[in-house]
């Protein structure tokens, strides 16, 4: 299954008008991405993908490694990369390294999913980071426990803390993808993209938008049934 998929930024939150209604939407710079790499199923590699860049980046900024893989495409140094599988060879032989790829591969009305990094929080206790209750009641004598998580484990069996204990620590700043957003709009000229809802991450941070996998798999199989 093949999903098509750019990267871009977020620019922050907005709001449009369609037909009297207030939609909020997310104002996503998505493209132009360069594409830096192709992998064939033949190759070395043994799958195919592409592999896009986007954002700019100084010379000076990038080690040798780097260097040498941008040279051998022919292309400038990008701030960030990303590989997008691409299992159908009839699809891989449309793209050509050194090729850009722009926003209108979307167009209003898309479902899409969008992978980012989650804002940091510090740390947090169990109920702002997990929305537990509170561990006591208020009254009755209760002191400086308010907020606490209580117990955590049994003294004989187990006799240990279970892996994976919702506890206190730090909170955000995780890879997180909202999935099934819808686009609204997409301005070409000025590679823009406006999604309904919200989108992972903070200002100026970096997200992969991708076509929505369940609404591709259900029409895939709605397709399949015909």
């Amino acid at each position: 299954m093949f999903r098509k998929g750019l990267i871009g930024k977020k620019l922050g939150m907005t709001q449009i008008f369609e037909d009297g209604v207030r939609i909020p939407v997310t104002v996503v710079e998505l493209g132009p991405n360069t594409i830096v790499q192709k992998k064939l199923p033949e190759g070395k590699d043994g799958y195919g993908a592409i592999q896009i860049g986007f954002g700019e980046k100084e010379h000076r900024k990038v080690n040798k490694a780097m260097t040498g893989h941008f040279n051998r495409a022919d292309v400038k140094p990008v701030r960030e990369l990303c590989e997008i599988r691409v299992p159908d060879d009839a699809k891989l032989a449309e793209y050509e390294v050194g090729q850009e790829i722009k926003a209108d591969i979307f167009a209003a009305g898309d479902w899409v999913d969008i992978t980012g990094t989650s804002i940091g929080k510090g740390f947090a206790g169990v109920m702002k980071r997990h929305n537990m209750k509170g561990s006591k009641q208020a009254t009755h004598g209760t002191h400086e426990v308010f907020r606490h998580g209580g117990s955590i484990g049994m003294r004989s069996t187990p006799g240990r803390v279970m892996r994976g204990k919702r506890m206190p620590g730090h909170m955000g700043n995780k890879r997180v993808t909202t999935q099934n957003l819808r686009v609204v709009k997409v301005d070409l000229e000025n590679n823009l993209v406006l999604i309904r809802g919200a989108v992972p991450g903070p200002k100026n941070g970096t997200v992969v938008v991708r076509d929505a996998v369940k609404k591709l798999g259900k029409a895939l199989k709605a397709a399949a049934k015909q």
